[in-house]
C-alpha cells in the first residue's frame, strides 16, 4: 500500500508520480524558502513534465485548503478538547501550527494534486545498463 507504485509513496517521498524515482523539487528541504516552490521542469528520470499545462497548480489550492482544514480540526481537537485550552490559546496554537507547517503543506498539496492526474508507469524509468 505504501511501497513503490502507490500514490502514497509518491506523495510521501516527493517523487515523480510517473516513475517514482525522480525528485519533483530542486531543493528537497521545503524550509529553504528561497527555493520552496522551484520544481524540475521535467522529471530528471522519465521526463514527465512537472507542470502538465499552464497554471496547473491553481487547483492545488483546493488540496491545500483540505489539508489545512484537516490540520486545524486535528489541532483543535487535541488542544481544546483533550488538553482543555481556552479559545485564544487554541487560536494561537492553530496559527503557530500553520506558520510552521506552511511550506510543507504547500509542497504536499502540489505533489498530491499532480498525483491526481499522472498515473504510475513501472516502465517509465530507463532500466540500468540500457
Amino acid at each position: 500500500m505504501f511501497g513503490k507504485g502507490s500514490k502514497l509513496y509518491s506523495i510521501a517521498t516527493a517523487k515523480c508520480p510517473k516513475c517514482h524515482e525522480g525528485d519533483l523539487f530542486l531543493d528537497p528541504n521545503p524550509y529553504h524558502l528561497k527555493n520552496m516552490e522551484k520544481m524540475h521542469v521535467n522529471c530528471p528520470v522519465c521526463q514527465q513534465p512537472s507542470e502538465p499545462e499552464p497554471n496547473f497548480y491553481y487547483g492545488a489550492m483546493y488540496v491545500s485548503y483540505a489539508y489545512t482544514v484537516a490540520l486545524f480540526v486535528a489541532t483543535y481537537i487535541v488542544s481544546a478538547l483533550f488538553i482543555g485550552l481556552g479559545m485564544w490559546q487554541t487560536v494561537s496554537i492553530l496559527g503557530g501550527v500553520l506558520v510552521l507547517l506552511g511550506p510543507y503543506l504547500f509542497r504536499l498539496s502540489r505533489i498530491t494534486y499532480l498525483n491526481f492526474f499522472v498515473k504510475y508507469d513501472p516502465n517509465a524509468a530507463p532500466k540500468a545498463g540500457h
